[in-house]
């Protein structure tokens, strides 16, 4: 069966702060390693009151700390943002505490709006540069050679893998072009996934980091013990999606069963689009879901988010998408000794 991995925005709940947001996301982190999720990476979000993963490569720090074996990455890192040095040495940091568990996920958007970019001092022009920066930032990885100029220091032959994440078609080409893994953002970008996963698969160059094409998508799923429950837990993400479509984000919000106001409006339609892809249900539902969507798009691995407001509630969500995955890997077995037989 495929790995199942988790995406977490650290979320900061009306009524708690980002102290609060933190002792939850180490609690899942431990919650998801107890359940065999591969890997735990977190998101730089910037000026957004409902998630306190800004400043990520801490964030990954305390995860890996407080952790054993689970891998602990950014998904991801926005790239422009930042020196390509700087981050070869925050994550070659990372790596020299845990070795062998931390990745790399790169991303070229800003994580934010224009006015708190301008605050980042990032240049608008910035994303264009993005390849090259990969390509330097991949450098520092490498072991150093006599006489080098510029080192990562921790960095320098170190085990960091590098993912590139995209939500179109350009870093679908990019990592076919470099031979690097891939994560679509079909968890909030669904309409091009097929599109990024047929271009990616074609145009795959095998590279020293990867000899395959990877194609990890994410999925955002909200799972309880019935499908109405699943439907209301839900309805804080679509709230908190809803304000940052009609820019005001805030903290995430109770679940309700209230969103006439939000009806027929140009931003619900965004949010109704954004979110096409989430699976919401009771146990057989998400069982069913997740096995047709790993069908339609033949992922190699799915990154599961679930931005739900009580931490008790999300935590259940989680121990019921490990279920489904225990399930379907107990089929594929089974599937797999009869053919043989």
């Amino acid at each position: 069966m495929i790995p199942f991995s988790v995406l977490d925005l650290s979320p900061i709940i009306e009524g708690s702060d980002a102290s609060g947001a933190f002792r939850n996301t180490l609690d899942l982190a431990r919650h998801a390693e107890g359940l065999g999720f591969t890997r735990y990476w977190l998101a730089e979000h910037h000026n957004m009151p409902g998630i306190a993963s800004a400043a990520t490569s801490v964030v990954i720090g305390h995860v890996a700390a407080g952790t054993r074996t689970i891998r602990v990455g950014s998904g991801g890192i926005m790239l422009p943002n930042h020196s390509p040095l700087v981050i070869a040495e925050q994550f070659g940091t990372l790596a020299a505490l845990h070795p062998g568990r931390i990745d790399l996920g790169l991303g070229r958007a800003p994580g934010t709006d224009q006015r708190t970019m301008r605050a980042l001092r990032r240049d608008p022009m910035s994303a264009d540069s993005f390849p090259r920066d990969v390509v330097e930032l991949q450098s520092y990885f490498r072991p150093v050679q006599p006489g080098q100029a510029i080192q990562a220091v921790p960095g320098g032959g170190l085990d960091v893998p590098i993912w590139l994440l995209g939500s179109s078609l350009f870093s679908a080409q990019l990592a076919a072009m470099l031979g690097l893994p891939f994560a679509f953002a079909s968890h909030f970008a669904p309409e091009q996934m097929m599109d990024a996963i047929q271009i990616y698969r074609s145009r795959f160059e095998p590279s020293e980091a990867l000899r395959r094409p990877h194609v990890m998508l994410g999925v955002n799923v909200f799972a309880a013990e019935t499908d109405d429950e699943a439907a209301l837990i839900s309805t804080s993400a679509k709230q908190q999606l809803l304000e940052l479509r009609q820019g005001t984000p805030g903290k995430l919000k109770p679940p309700t069963h209230d969103l006439v106001e939000a009806k027929g409006s140009a931003a619900e339609s965004q949010v109704q689009r954004a979110l096409s892809s989430s699976i919401v249900g009771g146990p057989e539902k998400i069982r069913q879901r997740l096995a047709a969507f790993i069908a339609q798009t033949g992922a190699d691995e799915l990154m599961i988010a679930g931005q739900i407001f009580d931490h008790t509630a999300r935590l259940r969500s989680f121990g019921i998408v490990a279920e489904a995955h225990a399930a379907l890997g107990a089929m594929e077995t089974a599937s797999v000794a009869a053919t043989a037989a």
